[in-house]
Parts: structure tokens; sequence; C-alpha cells
């Protein structure tokens, strides 16, 4: 799903106390969010097709039991019939959201806090060693401490989501979106490159604005590379906030509605192309 993700800055690649603060942290956002919620709201429809806010919240549910050693819960629906699973672990997912379909919000919050409160539980007793041994991650095969960096981004990419549908704007800057996007900025390779067919000798720089600014160089020579300064000038150009670039990679916007908000320079046709193909979440 993504490049080899960049550098924490730290001498360890996932280090245990940053990650898991900033996961503790993340989950008492959402529940803060979640607290103010009354009635209809939480049945209010996010940018994830057939998702209301209270069926994000089942999903992360769902994705914190299974890391506690939960069984998936069994449902009377082929989930894979719907639109918007496309793998298995959209059907995972479903089967989380639709066993807690008629469940009253109030008590999907109740179950959120329980399962928080036992992750916190579990990680809290972890290890530097603990977050270094192999595992499975939606990713593929890789170490704990990676699953742990990708939980963060998954929550904060739903904080996210339930922020826009909710028309509850927060900060999307600060130490938990730094490390959440690194995500995102670590796919930028893959994404040029294989999702967008950057051609070779094609040099690009992404500039973004916002919160999360930053200024980031690929050439393509055979593979899309990130470099620290482009050898010439840049054939393509794109600028953009970074809000708006992290709602793009994560498939919860369309470039071809937000033109006005993305300026493209040098060869247009590329960074068209890029902007309309950088979503790479599964």
């Amino acid at each position: 799903m993504t490049s080899e993700p960049e550098s924490t800055g730290n001498s360890v690649e996932f280090p245990v106390e940053t990650i898991r603060s900033l996961l503790f942290e993340e989950f008492a956002v959402i529940d803060g969010l979640l607290s103010e919620l009354e009635g209809d709201a939480w049945y209010t429809p996010t940018a994830l097709p057939g998702w209301t806010v209270k069926d994000i919240v089942s999903h992360l549910i769902g994705t914190e039991s299974m890391l506690a050693g939960l069984d998936a819960p069994h449902v009377d629906l082929d989930v894979h019939t719907f639109g918007h699973v496309r793998n298995e672990i959209g059907a995972f997912n479903e089967h989380w959201v639709e066993s807690l379909r008629g469940t009253p919000g109030a008590e999907v919050l109740a179950r959120f806090r329980d399962i928080v409160a036992r992750r916190r539980e579990q990680l809290g007793s972890m290890t530097q060693e603990d977050f270094e041994k192999p595992a499975d991650t939606p990713v593929g095969r890789a170490t704990y401490g990676r699953f742990m960096r990708i939980r963060v981004f998954d929550c904060w990419l739903h904080e996210l989501d339930i922020r826009d549908a909710l028309g509850a704007p927060g900060d999307e800057g600060g130490p938990r979106a730094e490390l959440a996007s690194s995500e995102i900025f670590g796919a930028v390779p893959f994404v040029v490159g294989k999702l967008g067919k950057a051609p070779d000798g094609a040099r690009i720089t992404i500039e973004l604005t916002g919160v999360l600014a930053r200024t980031i160089h690929l050439e393509v020579r055979g593979r899309a590379t990130p470099v620290p300064e482009l050898s010439d000038a840049a054939t393509s150009t794109i600028t953009m906030d970074s809000g708006l670039f992290v709602r793009l990679a994560g498939g919860r916007a369309r470039a071809f509605d937000h033109r006005d908000e993305i300026a493209l320079a040098g060869d247009t046709t590329v960074g068209r192309r890029i902007v309309d193909n950088l979503a790479f979440t599964i």
C-alpha cells in the first residue's frame, strides 16, 4: 500500500513511548468528539461510502478488538456484496459495522471506551522489544510497532472524517498529525510513480501549505525517488493545502471537485494525473 516509511528522527524506527502516547492521545481526542454527540448526530453521513459517524466508531471498535484478541462477530449478511467492500480487510471491517448497526450511539461510545481501556492496559505493559517483533499489518508483514503507527494514522484520519461530517474543526497539526501523516508522506513516491505514472526523467515538486506544510521533491529514474533538491528545474509543480492533500491521499475527496484549490505548473498533464490518483488507502 505504501513505500518504505520515512524516518521518524529517532534512533529507533518505531519508538514505543512516542507511538503509544500519541495513540492514547488520539483515543482521548476521539472520545471527546463523540461525548458531544446526541441523537441523530450519530447517524451523520461521512465521506466514507455507506458509513455514518457511528459506523466509523464501530470500525475503530472492531480493529482494537481484533488487536485485543477478540473474534469478529458473525452477521447474517454477505458483506462482500456491499459496493464499498473491495477486499478482505474491508469485509472484516464491515462485520463489526453491521454487528453494531442497530446499537444506539451512547452504547457504541460505551463499547469504544471499554475496548480503549483494555488496549491502554495491553499497550501500557509493552516494551520496545515487543514493538520490534514481527507482525501481520495492513501493509503486509512488518513489526508490531509499524502496525501501531498505522493505528495512529487510521484513528487520526477517522478523527478528520468525523470532524468533517459534523462540521467540527480542530487542530490538524502537531505531533499526532506529524506521526500519522508520515504514512501518507512515506507513500508519495509510490503514488507519484505507480499511481500517477510520472514518466521517466520527470522532476516533480509538491508544495504543501497549511499546518503540515512541506516541500517534496521527487525525480523519476526508473522509479520515483525523493531527493533533497532537484537536479534541474521541476518539470511539474503541484501546490495545495496540506489538509486537502491528506484528504485526497485518504480517498476522502476528489481532485476534480477541488480544481480551484490546486495550482499546477510545468507539465500540467502529468501534474493533473498525479493529483487525480493520490488516493492510496485500502
